[in-house]
């Protein structure tokens, strides 16, 4: 089978080579994989300055994935041949709060940019029915990671008011869901075109970035004086100050991103006046992602792919995804000859 390995840090030592497959345990389920979906953390695994993981190289890099069982091990009980499956980010967290063993793939893990991986059945879930693998590969990070912000940690109401900042994956998964639970949603770009694919897309009200009129002046104003209810902060630095002074009285500030600085900076007498919750996300586990799943078969809703990229094609598609793209950037494995 073809593998990509980067064999020491950097994107120049990123190679693709020839790898037996392999074999699965006891408890193991090997997967052919049809589709991997790029984030932008994969850059820093490549790089070597991803802060949240130990990178032993060489490694593959990866997440996310959507594929089929081939085969499974004597001890296997959820999945069988053929089944249609998506990777979870967080192998091992199956519920609850994330257990300090749990590692995620594509970092302390090896990755999944491979055509053939074996993973625990644990690692696993049944994917939508009504996704090709292409869009179903994007949920297990940027769409479970708008589901855990919005519905898992919050209990979005319709009529609620949700902003999110720019138009990448977990911007748009936002924008979709929150529209799909009857929420108004705000979206922020720089970009006129970026502005008006997200009007089509269903969002309420955009704001540009670079009018000169801060966003959250805008922002407060879109809602009346009152604030937004819930802020997607994808930016980092000291955006967070702008989002606590967009956010209505008891808001909620999801800290998703850090496009901007690593490090988050703020005045405290707004985060006092406003009692806002300001939290982390950290994508989430597996029973929401089932969750999520659901939600994606129920309600149909169609993930938005700017690029797709032949398997060989990786090192261009990682291209894109460094100059922004308006939702996922996915490399489809099932492309490559087997």
């Amino acid at each position: 089978m073809k593998q990509w390995i980067a064999a020491q840090p950097g994107a120049r030592h990123l190679t693709l080579q020839t790898m037996p497959v392999p074999t699965p345990g006891e408890h193991e389920v090997l997967v052919r994989v049809d589709a991997v979906s790029l984030n932008y953390r994969d850059i820093g695994v490549i790089e070597g300055t991803e802060l949240s993981a130990d990178m032993p190289f060489p490694l593959t890099p990866g997440s996310d994935l959507a594929g089929r069982v081939v085969s499974a091990g004597a001890r296997v009980t959820r999945f069988r041949e053929a089944d249609a499956v998506l990777g979870t980010f967080w192998a091992g967290w199956i519920d609850g709060d994330c257990p300090q063993h749990a590692r995620v793939l594509g970092g302390s893990l090896p990755g999944v940019l491979a055509q053939y991986v074996v993973l625990h059945e644990d690692w696993l879930v049944h994917a939508p029915r009504t996704l090709d693998a292409v869009r179903a590969s994007t949920l297990p990070c940027a769409g479970l990671t708008a589901w855990f912000a919005l519905v898992e940690n919050t209990g979005l109401r319709a009529g609620q008011t949700v902003l999110v900042q720019g138009t990448g994956g977990v911007a748009l998964f936002g924008l979709q869901l929150a529209r799909a639970h009857g929420a108004n949603v705000i979206v922020t770009s720089g970009s006129g075109e970026k502005r008006r694919r997200a009007l089509e897309l269903g969002a309420s009200h955009v704001i540009d970035r670079t009018s000169g009129l801060p966003w959250e002046v805008q922002a407060r104003e879109y809602t009346g004086g009152r604030g937004v209810d819930h802020i997607f902060e994808l930016v980092g630095g000291e955006n967070l100050a702008a989002s606590l002074r967009a956010v209505r009285q008891g808001g909620r500030i999801s800290l998703i991103g850090v496009l901007g600085e690593h490090a988050m900076t703020f005045p405290s007498v707004p985060a006092f006046l406003t009692r806002s919750v300001i939290q982390g996300i950290g994508v989430g586990h597996r029973r929401a992602l089932e969750e999520l799943v659901r939600a994606v078969d129920t309600v149909a809703l169609q993930p938005v792919v700017d690029a797709c990229y032949r398997f060989d094609q990786l090192p261009e598609a990682f291209e894109h995804l460094k100059r922004g793209a308006f939702g996922k950037i996915v490399v489809d494995v099932g492309s490559a000859a087997a």
